[in-house]
């Protein structure tokens, strides 16, 4: 492939790893995690509530990795309550798995960076052989999808395996207890998600631009070598 067109297919890598840095930090800081709704259990059967008069005992929940927000219902009308991770439900939440998730976001930042960094340099610069080089990019992207992946995996053991969601509408609830009555992962997630999807993609977009991927082996140089083997 021509050196411009190389080039091209840099630049095109390296804008999309920046972008996923700037898409993941700015995710990290929302609270557009998860979005769910909050059955008050002990409400409902008091009145034994059915169909309609539901409604009237189903709250709203959403929160992120640091804070998030509940709206409780219990006949009543809404109730907000504002509530952060730190450090306030550390006792009632999966804490190693929640700090993992953050740290894995973090380490995706940074090598989205990196990435991003190295694939202009190789646009633009003299690479070396291995640090800068097709080797190194395909190191980075690696890593950064990877890293996305564990986040997603993690993230979603904590809400689904765990019971996030009903341990934080539960949370300083002495006489009532909720139930979650529906959740579904919201936009930031899902950020996690393409940013996955186009380190990936950088990976098969190095592959295009002509070099091969880490410990592949060409059938000509093995060839080449057996013939060598056999003159000595």
């Amino acid at each position: 492939m021509p050196a411009q067109q190389k080039k091209i297919i840099f630049c095109i890598a390296g804008v999309l790893s920046f972008a996923c840095a700037l898409g993941t930090a700015a995710a990290i800081g929302t609270q557009l995690w998860v979005k769910g709704t909050i059955l008050c259990k002990t409400g409902a059967l008091l009145v034994n509530a059915t169909g309609q008069e539901l409604e009237k005992f189903i709250g709203k929940i959403q929160y992120g990795l640091f804070y998030g927000e509940r709206v409780r219902q219990c006949g009543l009308g809404g109730r907000p309550f504002q509530f952060s991770f730190f450090p306030d439900l550390l006792k009632i939440i999966p804490a190693s798995i929640h700090v993992s998730v953050i740290l894995f976001c973090t380490v995706l930042i940074v090598f989205a960076l990196v990435g991003a960094g190295f694939f202009m340099f190789n646009a633009f610069g003299s690479p070396y052989e291995t640090l800068h080089g097709p080797v190194g990019l395909y190191l980075w992207s690696f890593i950064a999808c990877s890293c996305g992946c564990l986040i997603m995996i993690l993230f979603s053991s904590e809400v689904k395996v765990h019971h996030l969601s009903e341990k934080i509408a539960n949370f300083k609830e002495g006489s009532f207890t909720f139930k979650t009555h529906s959740e579904h992962f919201a936009n930031s997630f899902w950020i996690i998600l393409v940013c996955s999807l186009v380190h990936f993609l950088n990976a098969l977009l190095i592959r295009f631009a002509g070099f091969e991927f880490p410990f592949s082996k060409s059938k000509d140089s093995g060839t080449i070598t057996g013939a060598a083997d056999l003159m000595y």
